[in-house]
């Protein structure tokens, strides 16, 4: 088949989701498939440029380049599933969240205004009629499920997202925390920052990434008295990230109820157990409570500190949990991914 999978791109940008539409066109060009990444630019302010973006996909035509017909088009995120094509399916990353769970709290730029309320339910009825007319609709954890299911009314079926980072293997557990992510408020490394310092013996800790709070997050190392024991690596290569994964004794991850969560399987998949929080959403599906990791019953460093003490300084057992993270991880594939996807077509 000639697959188009569509992607909306924030120029310069890069994270889970581009390795989510890299690692699904690689899976289908192995299965044999003819496909191609069509990406056009999002820009979500002003405001305006939100519905911009969903007329843009809108009016583009994919259903044939040169004469030849497009076979299936794979929607991803907001506003993807916009584009027209008559035989379209969706693999939910996420939809636009500032109008959906996140309105009304600080993670979201759309307030009380009228303004912003109509525009919320412009958005509303773009993922309604968008997605109504997929063909199958899928979402990349139970989590976006459920708030699709809630907030829609459409029933989705979660499909895990498997990883694109090669070279992760459980070979060695040095003493220290490594996590990665984007540098900003949802994905709480103050938190782990504040968690660190009421350790009773000093964690060495790594920490991968950059973003907007990463001058207020190393003043606050610096506050807190962290200096000498966290190093903020910034952005760093794929190769070097495996090498931190696969050398570390633990991973800590935890995010305000993340879509899926895909640094958690990168961390299973280097036998590596997650240290996480109860309300940090799709990672709990991977996540089980002293099998896989640890899991903090609240947001707050009195909770979360004990777990960091007893997986950094109980080696055996930070290894049989990681163990048993690869255990899970081995079972998200994306050959499975691709039969899932191509396979709801016949359905």
């Amino acid at each position: 088949m000639r697959i188009a999978i569509c992607a909306a791109q924030v120029p310069f940008a890069r994270g889970g989701a581009e390795a989510h539409v890299e690692g699904l066109r690689q899976a289908l060009e192995d299965a044999g498939h003819d496909v191609e990444i069509v990406a056009l630019p999002f820009k979500w302010y002003p405001a305006e440029s939100l519905l911009k973006s969903a007329l843009a996909w809108r009016m583009v035509d994919i259903s044939e380049v040169d004469g030849k017909s497009i076979d299936l088009a794979i929607c991803t995120k907001f506003p993807t599933w916009a584009v027209r094509h008559p035989n379209k399916i969706a693999w939910i990353i996420h939809q636009y969240r500032q109008a959906y769970d996140w309105f009304g709290t600080p993670w979201s730029d759309l307030t009380n205004t009228p303004d912003d309320l109509a525009l919320r339910r412009r958005i509303q009825q773009i993922d309604a009629r968008g997605l109504g007319e997929c063909r199958a609709l899928f979402a990349n954890s139970a989590n976006t499920a459920r708030r699709l299911e809630h907030f829609n009314g459409l029933v989705a079926e979660p499909l895990h997202v498997p990883i694109q980072l090669a070279g992760l293997s459980p070979v060695a557990r040095e003493p220290f925390l490594f996590t990665v992510s984007r540098l900003d408020a949802t994905k709480r490394i103050d938190l782990l920052l504040r968690s660190l310092a009421r350790l009773h013996t000093p964690i060495r800790t790594v920490i991968a990434g950059d973003g907007p709070q990463r001058d207020d997050l190393h003043a606050l190392a610096t506050e807190l008295g962290l200096s000498d024991q966290v190093t903020f690596t910034g952005r760093i290569s794929d190769e070097e990230v495996v090498d931190y994964y696969n050398r570390c004794q633990a991973v800590y991850y935890g995010p305000i109820d993340e879509d899926f969560g895909l640094v958690t399987v990168e961390a299973f998949t280097a036998g590596k157990a997650v240290v996480t929080v109860a309300d940090s959403g799709g990672v709990l599906e991977l996540v089980s409570h002293g099998e896989t990791g640890l899991i903090a019953d609240r947001p707050c460093p009195d909770a979360i500190a004990p777990l960091i003490e007893e997986l950094m300084t109980n080696a055996d057992r930070a290894e049989a949990m990681g163990l048993s993270g690869k255990a899970r991880a081995d079972q998200i594939t994306w050959s499975g991914v691709v039969d899932k996807l191509l396979g709801s077509l016949h359905g």
